[in-house]
């Protein structure tokens, strides 16, 4: 069956999926940070040495709202695109990074794991860019929209593995919130 859709039926496609795929990934990255207690108030986080280019901490609270919509927009894009070729294959992709960022927060601020946390890193920016070139086959627009995030990964990656250099022995400096004693 051949189908043909107007032009506003196909943007109201679109708007189903983006608000959907965009509250849905930025819900996602704020409950990771939450139950992580990532951030400048982590009092493990504030005995960490941190490298000279590091970022004050709110720039990262203005930083991940911004991708995450970005992002969103981008997955919400690539799910409109029905019966493209390789769409299963981008979204199961862009599916396997975020549930790698989603859990980067919680091993890095909740379970003190500063080299896990830092090859995850690299592992999450090689999955965002993979999914980055996918999108590019699908839908042009769809991989600009993701440049953002991949940069602001190839930058988080350096800063884990500084954080991991500048700190050996960071999982010991205060127990985890897993591991506290009564």
């Amino acid at each position: 069956m051949s189908e043909i859709a107007s032009k506003g039926q196909l943007r109201l496609s679109f708007l189903r999926w983006a608000m959907v795929a965009v509250p849905s990934v930025a819900f996602l990255g704020l409950l990771s940070g939450l139950i992580s207690g990532n951030g400048a108030d982590n009092p493990w986080y504030a005995v960490l040495a941190k490298p000279t280019f590091m970022p004050p901490s709110w720039v990262f609270g203005a930083v991940w709202p911004v991708l995450y919509l970005l992002i969103g927009l981008a997955l919400a894009i690539v799910l409109n695109a029905r019966r493209a070729l390789g769409r299963g294959l981008a979204i199961t992709l862009f599916l396997v990074q975020l549930a790698c960022n989603l859990v980067w927060s919680p091993l890095f601020f909740g379970a003190h794991e500063v080299a896990l946390s830092a090859y995850l890193s690299a592992i999450i920016f090689v999955l965002a860019a993979l999914t980055t070139v996918y999108f590019a086959r699908i839908r042009p627009v769809a991989a600009l929209l993701m440049l953002p995030y991949v940069a602001w990964l190839a930058f988080a990656s350096v800063l884990a593995y500084q954080v991991h250099s500048l700190n050996p022995d960071a999982e010991g400096l205060v127990p985890p919130a897993a591991h506290t004693q009564i």
